[in-house]
């Protein structure tokens, strides 16, 4: 028991020596979660720059300016009268959309030729062209069935006739689980996810590299031959620290007001299978690499798309089926799409059961070869140092 406690007292003093380790494990989760969390804290899109070019200087023309100035999420940039060289001042300015209101618009609309307005949309951001879209579409429509109506009212028919008459039936939208469109809620949770698997994966890298590359690992041996010990014995600090990260992070979630389910059992289970999935990878690769630069990078080269293989926002059946095969043994996968399903749609164990077996089978493999690879390094080290006896003493 002292021995292993003086072995604990050890790796610790080797964590907290490492800037590298220290920066990664400690600083990046509450780093990068306040930072993003304040970077989607608006929770959705609003004042996107839009012109309006206005040909026909009509009563409608103004209605239409009027309804767009408005509506939240649109924020009329310019009002101008011709288009001038708008296609050249769209780029510099970023103008999400350009709508043209047509030369004898109103004539038109009185006489029945059905006019057209034009938008034109910039699409080199999809989610401000969506929004765009979307908002532009609703005050277009809201007035044109407001004509529509006026023009019903004007041959003679009452109010609610002309009102039952053009619309034929309603539409309800009942939003479920981030009613409000929160970005924050739909954005955060997932990326403090993705962050705590890439912090672990990259403290976790460093450990038995480091001991290779400075020639601890030699010390380490003489304790003991048995790869399982040494497992244990590098496992043992990061499971001590670790959950203090969870609960720091996880305080995030209340402080930006997202209404998620995350302090219960199921989650409890979900977020020590991902961090026992990501330390066995992390440790595989620092057994496997025997430098602490090629190991990060590796682990770099998973960690980094893992958020967007992971289908929280994109989904996984748009996915090639090779690329959605690979995706799913990388632990924040299954971890998000538990996630949602406990936080947003209040799931319980067996609700999981598939991203648990997952996540279990993830740990089993990883956590095998790595007892296998370690205990041939430390039988291969053994046998190199009793060769190097033998020659001494001969």
């Amino acid at each position: 028991m002292k021995k292993i406690l003086r072995l604990l007292r050890i790796e610790f003093k080797r964590i907290f020596s490492n800037d590298v380790v220290l920066a990664i494990f400690f600083g990046a989760p509450i780093l990068y979660g306040v930072l993003f969390g304040y970077v989607y804290q608006q929770a959705k899109v609003v004042n996107l720059p839009i012109v309006i070019i206005d040909q026909d200087h009509s009563p409608t023309t103004d209605k239409i300016i009027d309804a767009f100035e408005d509506n939240e999420a649109l924020l009329v940039k310019d009002l101008r009268y011709s288009p001038g060289n708008i296609m050249e001042e769209m780029p510099l300015e970023q103008y999400a959309a350009v709508v043209t209101l047509p030369f004898n618009f109103e004539a038109d609309i009185l006489q029945k030729r059905h006019p057209e307005i034009r938008v034109d949309l910039n699409m080199a951001n999809i989610l401000n062209a969506n929004t765009t879209s979307k908002n532009i579409q609703s005050v277009l429509l809201t007035i044109n069935a407001g004509i529509e109506i006026e023009g019903l009212k004007k041959q003679g028919l009452h109010p609610n006739q002309a009102l039952a008459a053009y619309e034929s039936f309603k539409i309800n939208f009942n939003k479920l689980y981030n009613s409000a469109g929160n970005y924050v809620t739909f954005m955060l949770p997932g990326l403090l996810a993705a962050i705590m698997q890439q912090v672990i994966f990259l403290a976790l890298a460093l450990v038995f590299a480091r001991d290779f590359e400075d020639g601890y690992f030699g010390n380490l041996v003489q304790e003991s031959k048995w790869s399982l010990y040494h497992i244990v014995l590098k496992s043992a600090p990061f499971l001590l620290m670790i959950p203090f990260m969870w609960i720091i992070v996880s305080l995030l979630i209340p402080y930006f007001n997202i209404d998620a389910a995350i302090y219960n059992f199921p989650m409890l289970v979900l977020a020590t299978l991902l961090t026992l999935a990501s330390m066995f990878i992390g440790m595989l690769f620092s057994i496997a690499i025997p430098s602490q630069l090629k190991a990060t990078e590796l682990l770099m080269v998973i960690s980094t798309p893992a958020f967007i293989l992971s289908g929280f926002t994109w989904p996984t059946l748009a996915f090639p089926d090779a690329i959605a095969n690979i995706a799913q043994y990388i632990p924040s996968t299954q971890f998000l799409s538990g996630f949602r399903k406990i936080a947003f749609y209040g799931g319980d164990l067996s609700s999981i059961k598939p991203e648990i077996n997952m996540l279990l089978l993830i740990i089993l493999v990883t956590f095998l070869a790595m007892v296998a690879l370690l205990q041939f390094k430390i039988y291969s080290f053994r046998r190199k140092q009793n060769g190097l006896l033998n020659e001494t003493q001969s």
